[in-house]
């Protein structure tokens, strides 16, 4: 099965489990154990495979200084990974069962001091704090959550298992194989890096440059008092590099505006 084969499958899959599975819980215990397939409130449980989450942790460059947070936590497996990576991390689940039975796993992992999780709907939460964003959701979802994930502060990193945000181009794309120990078709994790602003007309050493922005990527021209020379680059996160004419220009963005030396 291909890449994208395998998502439209796994879409399909889970929208079909969304739609005619019966939505009522199962009663919570202290033994229970989700099973694959169960509903949800906007998806069914798939778990991400567990050399998957170490892959979207290190593609994310996950460290002690972060703060993760999981959409739609599921079993709390993200959420633990991180937090026994020593960084403090969040799991937001709509499910009861999951949040308590999250909250058991993390206990039991010894992490609980840093692993948390609250019952809530994604679109109702505060994930505006994170470093990190993780998360397993249908591309609809991610479609509609993508105005607030590209509101987040400029370096913030996001993950996601399979699905694309939008339109948005990832930074980087892995795809796992058997070979590799993932032997799922929920193998490809795709990282983001939220890009500053910096649509309009900046003053520096080299001239006034005019940028015009989609995500993370950048046109538009450097304006010396010789001539007018056209301008591509990226922006990833605050750091910003260009290429003008055949010169690369390198800055940051601070407060909104282009600063190269």
């Amino acid at each position: 099965m291909t890449p994208n084969s395998s998502i439209r499958f796994l879409a399909a899959f889970l929208a079909a489990f969304a739609l005619g599975a019966c939505t009522q819980p199962p009663p919570a215990t202290a033994t229970y154990a989700p099973s694959v397939g169960q509903p949800g409130k906007d998806v069914v449980w798939v778990p991400t495979p567990s050399v998957l989450v170490d892959t979207m942790l290190d593609m994310a460059k996950v460290t002690r200084d972060d703060f993760v947070i999981d959409l739609g936590s599921g079993d709390g497996r993200t959420v633990i990974a991180a937090a026994m990576r020593g960084a403090r991390a969040l799991g937001i689940e709509y499910e009861g069962e999951m949040v308590a039975l999250s909250r058991r796993n993390a206990r039991q992992a010894g992490v609980a001091d840093r692993a948390t999780f609250v019952q809530q709907d994604l679109f109702e939460s505060d994930f505006s704090k994170a470093t990190v964003v993780t998360m397993f959701l249908l591309p609809d979802i991610n479609r509609k959550l993508m105005p607030r994930l590209l509101s987040l502060k400029p370096g913030t990193r996001i993950v996601s298992n399979s699905f694309p945000i939008g339109d948005w181009t990832p930074d980087q794309s892995v795809i796992l194989t058997a070979e590799m120990g993932c032997e799922t078709a929920w193998c490809t994790a795709m990282s983001w890096v939220v890009p500053a602003r910096v649509v309009g007309t900046h003053a520096t050493p080299h001239g006034e440059l005019s940028l015009d922005q989609s995500f993370q990527m950048l046109s538009g021209t450097l304006k010396t008092a010789n001539a007018t020379v056209p301008v591509e680059g990226r922006v990833v996160g605050e750091e910003i590099v260009l290429k003008a004419g055949e010169r690369e220009l390198r800055g940051r963005v601070i407060a909104g505006r282009v600063t190269i030396p």
